[in-house]
């Protein structure tokens, strides 16, 4: 099927990388900044290039389009979804995309910056690239692979089905997202108008994994108070609120319940900000776990320990307040299980061994399944994320392509006649 097939992602991943599209976790707009949008318009103007009339960008950033159905079956409308954004840990501004053509299993030397060296110690997964075909950034960016190789990855998969329209398929709808990497990227979404039944993320990494399980998410936000003073007149008085913070962190378990120390199943409480003056501190924290219940261990620890360490600092006080981020979307997917089972056997089909893996974070996914569109997550091949080292392999990324064309299928041979 895919012999004589011309596949564009390597393309379209290419312009769309050098479209900055970072999102901004301080602003308090929707989309968290505008320039998003400049790569949606381009992903509108392809779409109906591609003959797909009702694509079209709405305005909090949202990219909604439809593949229509070519078969009489009684399929789902199913949703494949990417998104637009990339982090706010590295710049996104000015990448310049390299490929690595042959790729010999060397470390690679970035151009730009001769001190960024993506070594295959720190990145074991390129050894398995030899021969294959690796992009890089230049050195001073960020790639953008996440997501832009899911956008690009579904992009390909709709020029696919436009031009094989011997490929049966029920109504697929495409979304495309803003604002995922800080968390708010189907804040906004229309259900209603999205229409689908099931749905699959394309922001997955090594080729064959697949997704079904995440972390489930809080966060939690100390706030601890003093008391102020002038510093000249401050004996007995003054209680420094960021020294009462400093001392709560260091009362944390170090050796376990921290990213830098756990790995596999196991959670985590992370300080992720830290900031204030001598009369207030406040530190933000995210609490991660794949079982539900523990956040509300991890939570109860975290208020012992503050309350054990203000009985040091006489006259400070402290609160903690908790929100919910994110659930484990398997507590959705499980009641579904043919939306991971078709996944696998279209990985299968692309002639690939599948590996279902556990998501040490989040995705759209996550937050989807819980919204109504169980949704897991799969491979496209981007590695390294959120930094200069970040790469893809243009074989993985045609092989993403190739097994959503093959779910597609699979939905429409399932389905009732």
């Amino acid at each position: 099927m895919f012999t004589n097939y011309s596949f564009t992602v390597t393309d379209r991943f290419l312009r769309y990388v050098q479209i900055d599209t970072q999102s901004d976790p301080a602003s308090k707009s929707f989309p968290s900044t505008e320039k998003q949008k400049d790569l949606s318009r381009v992903l509108v103007d392809e779409l109906q290039a591609l003959g797909i009339s009702d694509a079209a960008l709405d305005e909090y950033g949202y990219v909604y389009a439809t593949i229509p159905a070519n078969t009489s079956r009684k399929v789902p409308v199913i949703c494949y979804c990417a998104h637009v954004d990339t982090s706010s840990d590295c710049s996104g501004a000015g990448v310049k995309p390299i490929i690595h053509w042959s790729y010999a299993g060397n470390d690679i030397v970035l151009p730009d910056d001769s001190s960024q060296v993506i070594t295959t110690t720190d990145h074991p997964y390129l050894l398995e690239k030899q021969g294959e075909d690796i992009i890089t950034a230049s050195g001073t960016t960020l790639l953008g692979a996440d997501d832009k190789a899911g956008v690009a990855v579904i992009m390909d998969f709709v020029h696919f089905l436009v031009h094989h329209p011997e490929v049966k398929h029920g109504d697929i709808r495409i979304l495309f997202t803003p604002d995922e990497e800080i968390g708010r990227g189907v804040d906004r979404v229309d259900m209603q108008k999205l229409g689908a039944k099931f749905g699959y993320t394309l922001d997955g990494s090594e080729r064959g994994t697949f997704e079904d399980e995440t972390f489930s998410a809080d966060a939690a936000t100390i706030t601890i108070h003093g008391v102020s003073a002038h510093p000249g007149y401050a004996k007995n008085k003054l209680v420094n609120a960021l020294k009462v913070a400093a001392g709560f962190l260091e009362a944390l378990p170090a050796n376990g319940l921290s990213p830098e120390t756990t790995e596999g199943r196991e959670g985590f409480v992370h300080p992720v900000k830290l900031s204030g003056i001598a009369e207030k501190a406040t530190i933000e924290f995210i609490i991660r776990d794949f079982n539900t219940r523990k956040l509300g261990e991890y939570e109860t620890i975290l208020e012992q320990t503050l309350k054990a360490v203000l009985t040091k600092y006489p006259g400070a006080t402290g609160t903690m307040e908790v929100r919910e981020q994110y659930r484990n979307m398997k507590e959705v997917l499980d009641l579904h299980p043919e939306v991971s089972e078709y996944a696998l056997l279209a990985i299968e089909r692309a002639g690939i061994k599948p590996v279902r893996t556990s998501a040490r974070g989040g995705t759209d996914g996550s937050r989807l399944s819980f919204m109504g569109l169980p949704c897991p997550n799969i491979f496209t091949g981007e590695m390294a994320f959120h930094g200069k080292h970040e790469y893809v392999s243009i074989q993985d990324m045609e092989k993403s392509v190739q097994t959503i064309v093959h779910l597609a299928m699979i939905w429409e041979e399932k389905a009732e006649g």
